[in-house]
C-alpha cells in the first residue's frame, strides 16, 4: 500500500478542472452518505492543466482506479498513473490506518 497520484490531464482552466470534480467524487463514492470508509481512500486537488487525484491503495488497486478513471474522462483528458512525490496527500495513508486498525 502506498500514495498514488492520477493526473487527469487536459483541463484549460480551473473551471474545467472543478466540472470533473463532482463527477470523479460519484465516480469513487457513488453513495455520497455512506456508512464505513471508502474502498479506497482519496482527495482531490488542481495542478497544472490537470486534476490530480490522490489515492492510498495497492499498485494493482492504483491501476485499477485510474482504468475507471480514463474510461470515464474519455481520450479529452489523458490519464496517467503514478507514485505521489510531493507530500500532498499523507492524509491518506493515516486515514487508512486509523479505519483499517486490522492492516
Amino acid at each position: 500500500m502506498q500514495l498514488y497520484e492520477i493526473h487527469i490531464h487536459g483541463c484549460a482552466d480551473t473551471d474545467t478542472a472543478l466540472a470533473l470534480q463532482e463527477p470523479v467524487t460519484r465516480l469513487l463514492c457513488p453513495v455520497e452518505d455512506h456508512d464505513g470508509p471508502c474502498e479506497v481512500p482519496w482527495g482531490l486537488t488542481l495542478g497544472d492543466d490537470a486534476l490530480v487525484l490522490g489515492i492510498f491503495a495497492s499498485a494493482a488497486k492504483a491501476a485499477e482506479v485510474a482504468d475507471r478513471v480514463r474510461a470515464f474522462v474519455g481520450e479529452a483528458h489523458p490519464v496517467t498513473l503514478g507514485e505521489a512525490t510531493d507530500g500532498l496527500f499523507e492524509e491518506l495513508a493515516e486515514q487508512y490506518r486509523i479505519e483499517h486498525p486490522e492492516s
